[in-house]
């Protein structure tokens, strides 16, 4: 399965799949080729349908691909034991409890110590804070982030919680139809974007030499969220310009996932 990216570099010990996955005559992933930079929590981030789960199944070995490959490095099947009943202890969780007299944030923190105990250098979770209160999810997180510092791990974490993404993520892979329509260094995504606004009368006019990614207009002023060749460029002449998050990013991205290209935008 070819894929296409308009920039790519290499990391250290990367995680590239270059995959399609077929599922009832209906392609779950197509052409989706990307590289999961070694010691980096990446976001993986679409609407329901967009094939998340499929593509961290397919990383794991739990689906095969029905065309292309996935490549990791170094996989370790053993399980330190020590490291597991040292790091329950300090949770307070007793091994001889059963998974179903856990609470949810226990659970969770059970499962993380399972996959931790294996020393993975690439962590795979998907929707993992999905059903955690906030404190349960702010001690999760503080978790992984502690392994990714101590350990040098990769993440890769999926999740629609855009908000929590953006405090911990330094890297971005957006799917939606399938796809990977925007993926790159969080930082270097941002600075080549920007959201201009100019009263609703003018905008349309002036739009048309814009890369725009996606339009919100109002009677009185339009916005326009717009990709730049450049990192922080001149504004255009009578526009006002604003910063953009990660999350005004991604939704407009996932609002116009037709006219979105791929881009593979890798800070150095």
């Amino acid at each position: 399965m070819a894929g296409r990216a308009a920039r790519r570099r290499s990391y250290e010990r990367p995680r590239r799949t270059r995959s399609g996955s077929l599922l009832r005559r209906r392609w779950a992933l197509r052409d989706c080729t990307l590289a999961i930079p070694a010691g980096h929590v990446s976001a993986l981030v679409g609407p329901n349908g967009a094939g998340k789960t499929t593509l961290l199944n397919i990383l794991v070995g739990l689906t095969a691909p029905s065309t292309g490959a996935v490549t990791t490095r170094n996989l370790n099947r053993r399980l330190d034991d020590a490291f597991a009943r040292a790091r329950l202890e300090q949770l307070g969780i007793s091994p001889a409890r059963r998974s179903g007299e856990l609470s949810g944030g226990e659970r969770a923190q059970l499962a993380l110590t399972l996959a931790l105990a294996r020393r993975p250098q690439l962590l795979v979770l998907d929707e993992p804070m999905a059903m955690l209160d906030p404190l349960a999810r702010h001690e999760f997180m503080a978790a992984v982030m502690s392994a990714v510092a101590e350990n040098g791990v990769s993440v890769l974490l999926s999740s629609h919680v855009l908000t929590e993404l953006e405090r911990v993520a330094d890297h971005l892979v957006l799917l939606a139809g399938g796809r990977v329509r925007l993926a790159g260094h969080v930082q270097e995504l941002l600075s080549r974007h920007r959201t201009l606004s100019r009263p609703a009368a003018q905008a349309q006019r002036c739009a048309r030499e814009l890369c725009v990614v996606h339009a919100r207009p109002g009677h009185a002023v339009t916005h326009l969220l717009v990709r730049t060749s450049g990192a922080a460029p001149a504004p255009p002449r009578g526009w006002e310009v604003h910063p953009v998050s990660l999350e005004e990013l991604a939704l407009a991205y996932l609002r116009e996932p037709a006219g979105a290209l791929e881009l593979a935008l890798v800070a150095s």
